[in-house]
């Protein structure tokens, strides 16, 4: 049995909060110069140099790739073998989340409750946490923090098996389209195919938060990313909406098992920034 006390938990959250909002992940910045090799719009090659040189300055000058430093969202597999001692686990968490933000001048961004006084809490907790028990004795966290321009664009969709294929196609682009310039293309399209209706969500939310350079393990889901890609870069809508072959830089699925009468489908839109950082304790 493995123990890992809260304060290192806190420690590692803390630090990929501020990665995660600064620098812009190696696999995002490479896809941005291999879609600057491509682009055939000169307005679309400008958008993106100078999205890498924002990234080199964030990453410099230690400051957000984006003033919207977003939810703090938080997956974490944790290995049936580790013992955590000296507290909670989603205290630590949101420990973490509290340091990070303070330390590296994000914003706060999280609202007490959603609908009535919308009090800001002011540390930008508490964060969102997903955790899966995992074989093992290790503690992985990966943070993806979300904010609300690509977050506000995504969709869910209850479909029926009888959609099949050009279903799933049609929620995908209706989204993209639907979404236009507001997420900042290039984007990362995360797509969540089955389970019920806030798996779908979830598995989404995970696709979108995946390295870029990852595929799908399962290969007909890995030529359905590619294919899914190809119909979104049709689009034209282009860097930051103003036209190119570069809508998107990758669509990322991940599925799971589904009742013999549902098909749902959900689209979690990332930002051309794709942060995400991850640590293993």
């Amino acid at each position: 049995m493995k123990e890992i006390h809260v304060d290192s938990i806190a420690c590692v959250v803390a630090d990929l909060a501020v990665r995660a909002c600064c620098r812009l992940p190696d696999s995002a910045a490479n896809a941005l110069r291999q879609a600057r090799e491509s682009e055939i719009s000169p307005v679309g090659r400008d958008i993106l140099d100078q999205l890498l040189e924002n990234a080199s300055i964030a990453a410099s000058s230690a400051v957000p790739l984006c003033q919207d430093t977003g939810l703090a969202v938080i997956f974490a597999d944790v290995g049936q073998d580790v013992r955590i001692v000296g507290g909670g686990f989603e205290e630590a968490v949101n420990e973490g989340v509290r340091r990070g933000y303070a330390q590296g001048c994000l914003r706060m961004s999280c609202v007490a409750e959603p609908l009535f006084e919308r009090r800001n809490t002011g540390d930008n907790t508490p964060a969102v946490i997903h955790t899966r028990l995992v074989p093992g004795d290790s503690l992985r966290l990966r943070f993806a923090p979300k904010g609300a321009g690509s977050e506000n664009k995504s969709v869910l969709k209850m479909l029926v098996p009888a959609d099949g294929m050009d279903g799933v196609r049609k929620v995908v682009l209706d989204a993209v389209l639907a979404a236009g310039p507001d997420s900042c293309p290039p984007l990362v399209v995360g797509v969540g195919l089955g389970g019920t209706m806030e798996v779908a969500a979830l598995c989404a939310k995970r696709a979108a938060a995946r390295s870029l350079e990852s595929r799908n393990a399962d290969p007909r889901y890995a030529a359905l990313e590619d294919e899914l890609l190809e119909l979104v870069n049709r689009s034209g809508i282009g860097p930051q909406g103003l036209g190119g072959l570069t809508t998107a830089l990758k669509v990322h699925v991940e599925w799971a098992s589904a009742h013999i009468a549902s098909l749902p489908v959900a689209v979690n839109m990332n930002c051309h920034a794709a942060r995400h950082a991850e640590a293993v304790l």
